[in-house]
């Protein structure tokens, strides 16, 4: 029938083509270049980390390296993935992990740049891999509360505020993958830290250590090298849970709280002694 198009075929459908920019690193202490790949007939349906798979693929299949990138749940939940696209921590699409961005957010013909987070305290593993460890320290420092022993209580034992749960919840969201600080030009993590501190200082169960708690998480926090916040606003802009700048500024009030509280408490422990 004259004037008609057929729909295409699967042999006649053709992905994306992509140039790649890669930042690669053999080590924390080797210095670093970019590399440029070409990723080809990419489906759009494909994740930004699956795209990666594939050209893992390819360049093992050749005898080369693959790229190194950190990925685990692949869900959006773990916090493990974390790559620079563009300039932009996570890639173009806000609240959304490297992990859950598709290719269909860019074009045929694109040319993406990747790097690993920059930060003096995420220091380089491997290619688009950071030690996030100091995280892991901040938290052993006080995100944490006390845990009495025996059976657990029935839920509702200990009443909260719907106010208070929801504000929480929402700090609990943060899942630590560190867009924060990649994104601060200070390369700060005050958003990280207080969303920590927040989540628990809200809830009754988190009032016995709220102030050593704060103290102790901001001063590790110091000690691993972190910058200091200036309200940049950059790290709410690409965090991918929205963790809102509201926490930093309640944080703020708890330090100094407990910063203005701790002479007091020393002199009393001082003259019951």
């Amino acid at each position: 029938m004259s004037g008609s198009h057929s729909s295409p075929t699967g042999s006649e459908k053709h992905g994306m083509n992509l140039k790649l920019r890669v930042w690669r690193q053999k080590s924390r202490f080797a210095d670093g270049r970019f590399e440029t790949y070409e990723a080809t007939d990419v489906s759009p349906d494909m994740s930004f980390l699956e795209m990666l798979d594939v050209v893992n693929e390819k360049l093992i299949e050749k005898g080369e390296e693959p790229i190194a990138f950190d990925h685990d749940c692949r869900e959006g939940i773990c916090g493990t993935c974390g790559i620079v696209i563009n300039g932009a921590a996570h890639g173009p699409r806000r609240a959304t992990t490297t992990c859950q961005l598709h290719m269909r957010s860019f074009r045929d013909g694109d040319e993406l740049t990747l790097e690993p987070w920059r930060a003096g305290a995420f220091p380089v593993l491997r290619d688009l891999v950071v030690d996030r460890g100091a995280f892991d320290r901040i938290i052993a420092a006080g995100g944490f509360i006390t845990a009495p022993t025996g059976n657990a209580v029935d839920g509702n034992t200990v009443l909260v505020p719907k106010k208070d749960g929801d504000l929480a919840m929402d700090a609990a969201a943060c899942i630590g993958c560190g867009a924060c600080v990649a994104a601060c030009p200070n390369a700060s993590a005050m958003l990280f830290v207080s969303a920590k501190v927040s989540h628990l200082g809200l809830l009754p169960q988190g009032q016995p250590e709220r102030k050593r708690r704060v103290l102790a998480m901001v001063g590790q926090m110091d000690d691993e090298g972190f910058g200091n916040c200036t309200n940049h606003g950059e790290c709410e802009a690409v965090c991918p849970k929205e963790i809102r700048l509201e926490f930093i500024a309640r944080l703020n009030r708890d330090y100094v709280r407990a910063s203005l509280e701790k002479p007091s408490q020393s002199k009393a422990a001082a003259g019951n002694g």
